[in-house]
């Protein structure tokens, strides 16, 4: 898969609520009710980051997920990156 240009990024982050770009990675932190809402919210993710074969690292604390997304395998951000932010933004608008 191709690395995006730094201008594709931007102008895709632009449009993708919330997440921020860090170093190679584009990151968000999703706000739960409590600490089962969180467990459940990375529950949720398993599904499309394995339909994918894309999957991110997360950081759990008690009311919050934070989900860090970068393709290892190519070295940067990749549209597989911003397709897995999609797919997880529907996820937590849903719950």
């Amino acid at each position: 898969m191709d690395l995006l240009p730094d201008n594709e990024i931007e102008s895709r982050l632009a449009d993708a609520d919330g997440w921020k770009r860090e170093g190679d990675a584009i990151v968000k932190t999703f706000k739960n009710d409590d600490f089962v809402g969180s467990v459940r919210f990375v529950d949720a993710l398993v599904e499309p980051a394995e339909d994918m074969g894309h999957h991110p690292d997360l950081e759990l604390s008690w009311d919050e997920v934070t989900v860090s997304i970068t393709n290892h395998a190519a070295g940067g951000l990749t549209e597989a990156d911003f397709e897995l932010a999609k797919r997880i933004d529907q996820l937590a608008a849903r719950s």
